[in-house]
């Protein structure tokens, strides 16, 4: 059996994801405060208030605080010269090989929030689906892409 990739994320990863998630947070705390809104209006019973309020520490914690350490240490990957290896996942745990003759396009993508911790998203993309290695430094994701295209290049000649 093959080893498992090597290459981690950067430690730079795991803020930026927890910021990633605090913010998307923010819309499930739309529910709490919807109910409190409704309280303020009519008689709805205060427990359900307190309920949706712990359900939502409950959920910033995991989401915010728990996982992404979870993540990063899960995330490895590996360009080699003939496939690109990538394993990810916190519960189910999945490997993916991309062998270089199905490359047709590699991408950087940034958001506000990666542009802001100059970093950036690379995307592989197959006939089939695209593959996605998420919070490199800008600079490495601009070697990783040109790197990818240029093998997937040789693999598409030969």
């Amino acid at each position: 059996m093959r080893a498992a990739p090597s290459t981690f994320l950067p430690e730079k990863a795991r803020s930026v994801w927890r910021l990633q998630a605090f913010f998307e947070s923010l819309l499930v705390a739309l529910f709490p405060i919807a109910y409190g809104v409704l309280i303020y209006f009519f008689d709805f019973p205060l427990w359900i208030l307190y309920s949706l309020i712990g359900i939502y520490l409950i959920f910033v914690l995991i989401t915010v605080i728990i996982l992404p350490p979870i993540r990063w240490r899960r995330f490895t990957y590996d360009v080699l010269e003939g496939e690109v290896d990538i394993q990810f996942g916190v519960l189910i745990v999945r490997r993916q090989l991309i062998p270089m003759t199905r490359v047709q396009h590699v991408d950087t993508e940034q958001g506000p929030l990666l542009r802001r911790y100059k970093m950036a998203d690379v995307t592989i993309t197959t006939a089939a689906t695209s593959h996605r290695i998420p919070t490199l430094s800008v600079e490495v994701a601009d070697e990783l892409r040109d790197r990818i295209a240029r093998l997937a290049a040789v693999a598409y000649d030969e």
